[in-house]
């Protein structure tokens, strides 16, 4: 293959083209490339030979052989490569002259899109590479703490100004291992300044960020690294380092550093930090400035793996401009403080290898100045309040398991109090839920519930100058949010993808509703396509915000992306007439009976564990089947160090189990319907679901209960607690067919519905 460079050459009526390029991958990769990679190009080698041979015939002034960098692609002169979305997007496959031109996506590692700028406000913010804005936050915020970390009892920390060095000579490192343009880093273990600073260094040094789940097999590591074509691997420890090592087909792979822990092996191109780190420190700057001198806001840095629970994980591409816009977005519509004024304090605990970790710990955080402080790896088996106790936060972000496991701790000890404090904590909680619901003006007695219970559970939460209290990456039960409003801790929805960089709504203080996931961002758009007559769609985004590209999958970011540009999100919502967005599906999990009735499941699974508080997960069941069913887990203990299921109840449910009269302390106690009071108190709660359901096909026939909870460790549930529903079907697919064994009416001896 070769890439030819035409310049200033005089094509039909005298229109005059800066850059006609043959889209190629580097040279390298050119001899490795698949046939289907190679067909891609066809269109554009039709419209090359048009041109030669109209070129022939206008005797072009100039005609250069030449391998041009990857920055060269695709310029038209006096032609924008910005869009709006008013503008459709010129499928890559057109045999138009602008096939030369940037496109709103790309599939390819090496490609460029047009971003998707707004004429003012925040679409019209200049576009920035992450080392401008990297080097901006320096400017303004050297001094600045940037990040923070224990160390057995000492907490250590390093500025901005350290950071960006670090960052710096990591980049180097990397580029003395071999790493090449547009291959993959991957990172491989829990939050820690390693983490932020090697993916920072790997889009510096020109390659990918990637991260992987640390709950990842080898044969999923292996795809990922695959996938991204990753020269180099960071791991954490040798847990890590051992899935790596087990996998044989790494064709690209140069060297692998763990940053924790000593090495237990020594191998060829296995390094420790500190011998990473030395590798860079006396480089010249040079080459990296080079590499960094050509980067384009609109060139993919960073791919973020979805979490593949219908096949394979898709890469997807986020491009410079996607990760600096949105930061800017976010902290300004979020009203962040800025370092020089009040420095915002975060924890990181989620997943960073998750777009809503990325963004918040390390993006927006970086864009205000703020400080991030790592958390411990047993973060989210018990250790995380121990961190925020000590960080005090002043913004805080997570999941809905992370909120409902606060909860039942939060239940459990107040079971566990005297009388008068818990009437005491009734009464306010009472006064706190009414108050922030109706806004109303600050009552006498809120001021006082305020001194006597909300100061102190904040305390004891670490939130007591936490202003921002934000949940997202999965669907959170109103149950959650009024408990928390009633101990004036309102938690904000937000909403969005890794396709749209994270959020794309966002409730504020001033801006909120319950069960709605807030407001549009500023210089974004919502469609909900095709309505029905109630207002629910499918919702689709326009901005900045949205992605380039599923990474080497065309047919898939076509399916995802529409001819106009529009990023289909898969959900089911509404707005209403204040522009709340509100949640009411997912059309991919959408339950259609064998009658035809289309059935959301989630505000019945959400309806069920409010009615049954001994209930920790359901799943609704009744796809092309003629009526509904559901697995139930029951709340139980988590191991401390694996995180897996325990067979003993939570002192919530054992409290709960000795209301109703039974002296269950186990699962196996309760799980298919060992323990009838039990049984029967969960079917009271089911027949008071059905008799809010909208239509009888909308009633939960059969349930059973299942032996264990569904956990990280055991399948059933992704890194941000998002239930697997395809995994779940096939996991406990004997359960679900015996549901629909040989039934003749929709109701059976041990757990019959009454009429409605």
């Amino acid at each position: 293959k070769c890439n030819v460079w035409i310049q200033s050459c005089q094509v039909n009526s005298y229109r005059q083209i800066n850059v006609c390029h043959l889209p190629s991958p580097n040279w390298q990769d050119g001899a490795r490339a698949s046939l289907n990679q190679l067909t891609q190009f066809i269109p554009t080698i039709f419209l090359f030979s048009e041109v030669l041979y109209k070129l022939k015939s206008k005797q072009s002034s100039q005609i250069i052989h030449t391998f041009p960098s990857p920055s060269q692609l695709a310029l038209v002169k006096n032609e924008t490569l910005l869009s709006s979305p008013s503008v459709s997007a010129q499928r890559p496959d057109s045999l138009s002259l602008a096939v030369a031109k940037p496109d709103l996506w790309t599939s390819s590692g090496d490609g460029e899109v047009k971003l998707r700028m707004g004429e003012s406000g925040f679409a019209s913010e200049p576009p920035l590479t992450v080392d401008q804005m990297f080097k901006t936050a320096v400017e303004r915020f050297g001094s600045y703490t940037a990040l923070g970390w224990k160390e057995g009892e000492q907490t250590k920390t390093i500025n901005y100004q350290e950071y960006y060095q670090a960052c710096r000579t990591a980049a180097k490192s990397f580029l003395k291992l071999g790493l090449e343009r547009y291959h993959g880093v991957g990172i491989l273990g829990f939050n820690s300044a390693e983490w932020f600073i090697s993916d920072i260094a790997a889009i510096l040094a020109g390659g990918f960020a990637v991260g992987i789940y640390t709950t990842n097999s080898p044969d999923a590591c292996q795809y990922v690294a695959e996938n991204c074509k990753a020269n180099i691997i960071v791991v954490e420890n040798h847990k890590q380092l051992q899935k790596i090592l087990q996998v044989n087909k790494l064709p690209h792979l140069k060297a692998i550093i763990q940053y924790k822990d000593a090495l237990k092996e020594k191998r060829p191109n296995l390094y420790t930090w500190t011998e990473f780190m030395e590798l860079g420190r006396d480089e010249p700057d040079t080459k990296l400035d080079d590499i960094i001198t050509i980067q384009k806001p609109n060139q993919c840095c960073t791919l973020i793996y979805t979490s593949g629970t219908t096949g394979q994980p898709k890469g997807v591409m986020l491009s410079h401009d996607n990760l600096t816009w949105t930061a800017f977005a976010v902290g300004r519509y979020v009203r962040l403080a800025e370092a020089t004024k009040s420095q915002e304090i975060v924890v990181s605990y989620l997943p960073l290898s998750h777009i809503a970790a990325q963004m918040v710990d390390i993006w927006v955080t970086m864009k205000v100045g703020g400080a991030t402080y790592f958390a411990q790896p047993d973060a989210l088996k018990g250790s995380l309040v121990n961190t925020m106790r000590e960080v005090r936060p002043t913004a805080f972000m997570g999941v809905p398991r992370v909120w409902e496991k606060m909860q039942e701790k939060m239940k459990s000890v107040g079971a566990k109090s005297s009388t008068v404090r818990r009437k005491v904590a009734v009464w306010a909680k009472g006064v706190g839920l009414q108050t922030n619901l109706t806004m109303a003006r600050t009552p006498m007695n809120y001021r006082l519930a305020k001194k006597l219970v909300f100061k102190k559970v904040r305390k004891a939460l670490g939130l007591d100058r936490c202003t921002k209290c934000y949940t997202g990456a999965a669907p959170i039960t109103k149950d959650t949010l009024e408990f928390f409003l009633s101990l004036d801790i309102p938690v904000y929805e937000l909403y969005g993808m890794s396709e749209s960089t994270g959020p794309h709504t966002i409730s504020l203080p001033d801006a909120f509703r319950l069960t709605s996931v807030g407001k549009l961002i500023p210089g974004c758009e919502t469609k909900i396509n095709n309505p029905d007559e109630e207002g629910n769609g499918e919702i689709c985004f326009w901005g900045r915000h949205v992605f380039m590209g599923y990474l080497n999958q065309a047919d898939k970011t076509e399916d995802a992306l529409d001819t106009e540009g529009w990023l289909h999100s898969g959900d089911l919502g509404k707005q209403d007439d204040n522009g709340f967005l509100f949640i009411t599906g997912r059309i991919k999990e959408l339950i259609i009976t064998a009658g035809g009735e289309n059935i959301p499941p989630v505000p019945i699974e959400d309806a069920v564990k409010e009615a049954v508080p001994l209930v920790s997960n359901a799943m609704l069941i009744g796809d092309k089947r003629k009526f509904l069913a559901m697995l139930l887990t029951i709340k139980c203990q988590v191991n401390g160090d694996t995180g897996a299921p325990e067979d003993e109840l939570m002192p919530e449910a054992v409290e709960l189990c000795r209301k109703l009269g039974s002296n269950a302390m186990r699962v196996s106690e309760i799980a298919g319907g060992r323990d009838p009071v039990i049984h029967a108190a969960i079917q009271e709660g089911i027949n008071r679901v059905n008799e809010k359901a909208t239509s009888n096909a909308q009633r939960i026939q059969k349930w059973t209960i299942l032996n264990q909870d569904f956990s990280i460790p055991g399948g059933e549930l992704g890194p941000t607690m998002k239930l697997k529903r395809p995994v779940v079907m096939k996991m406990y697919k004997e359960q679900v067919e015996n549901f629909y064994k040989e039934v003749v009416t929709p109701s059976t001896p041990d757990n019959s519905m009454p009429p409605k």
